[in-house]
């Protein structure tokens, strides 16, 4: 495999093992040998070092003394703390997006993101339906203004990602209620109601943490 700009190398790297993380081709407390790597992406180890730097600062990956990285472990109280974080950070974007929003043709973008949603669910296509579900966040960045939470939503969504995934390619049906859920939320910061945007994002986030933590217990 040869990878090539504008993403840095170790990037492209880190993306790489993240996609496989996620997937759930490296299993949970997996060792991640850079040897193999390296030989495997026909790349530098010290590429692969930073690489695994990356992950670990995306919680994907644990670097640990004398026994060098391994994926981390799903368990519930992982998913319960991730998710009780990620709702409250979900709440600030979504505020934002509502009390600052001046015209119709602002949220567009989400208009957008809700019609390949739905295209997602028709072909149950999980994987692109949990990457729509972050470009929300992302067309959430502008409105926030707040480099500190845009860092920090992007280095804790791989970790979401990977939940999310698992989640509903265990039970793809649940996809319906995530399109009705996004559906509300819309529906909320149109009226500006940032009670119900907050109701309906704690909510969302109970209903994932379940979701996970049951994929979890059938795993």
């Amino acid at each position: 495999m040869t990878f090539k700009a504008p993403d840095s190398l170790a990037e492209q790297i880190a993306q790489h093992l993240a996609d496989r993380i996620i997937r759930g081709e490296l299993k949970p407390g997996e060792r991640i040998q850079e040897q193999k790597v390296t030989q495997a992406l026909n790349v530098s180890r010290g590429s692969v070092r930073e690489a695994l730097l990356i992950l670990e600062r995306r919680h994907l990956v644990a670097i640990l003394p004398r026994r060098g990285a391994q994926v981390t472990v799903l368990d519930a109280h992982n998913v319960t703390s991730l998710c009780t974080l990620m709702s409250e950070l979900y709440i600030l974007l979504a505020v934002a997006v509502a009390s600052r929003w001046k015209a119709q043709e602002d949220l567009v973008p989400f208009l957008d993101i809700q019609r390949r949603l739905r295209a997602s669910y028709e072909s149950q296509d999980v994987k692109a339906f949990v990457e729509e579900s972050f470009n929300v966040m992302r067309a959430s960045y502008p409105f926030a203004d707040n480099p500190y939470l845009q860092e920090t939503v992007e280095n804790l969504q791989p970790s979401m990602n990977r939940s999310y995934f698992l989640a509903l390619d265990e039970r793809k049906a649940e996809m319906s209620n995530y399109l009705a859920l996004f559906d509300q939320l819309l529906e909320a910061v149109l009226a500006r109601d940032l009670a119900k945007v907050r109701s309906v994002l704690v909510s969302y986030g109970q209903r994932s943490c379940q979701l996970v933590i049951s994929a979890l217990a059938a795993g």
